[in-house]
């Protein structure tokens, strides 16, 4: 069963911050990064329990081609996205979101 995936304020300004930096290294490319992400999320609500759980049950998948990561929590309505972060950003900025 699919699950509905519904993202907090944070993790939309974390997408849109992204989407610009990257758009400012090339035209278009924050479109992909946004694709890639959505393609994450896509599997996410098929399949929530894909990731293991890392955090007070967060669990955290890879965006493919990019090097950000969407941190997550299976509720029992809904998956939320707590963030869409780099990589190698400090886990506390999305720990503090828990």
């Amino acid at each position: 069963m699919t699950s509905i995936v519904v993202l907090r304020p944070e993790a939309v300004a974390d997408l849109l911050a992204a989407r610009e930096w990257y758009d400012r290294q090339r035209i278009g490319l924050g479109g992909e990064f946004l694709e890639a992400v959505d393609g994450l999320l896509a599997q996410v609500g098929n399949s929530p329990e894909m990731h293991a759980a890392e955090f007070k049950e967060v669990r955290r998948g890879k965006v493919r081609r990019f090097p950000y990561v969407a941190y997550y929590r299976i509720l029992t309505d809904r998956v939320e996205v707590l963030g869409v972060l780099h990589g190698n950003r400090d886990p506390r900025n999305w720990q503090s979101r828990t």
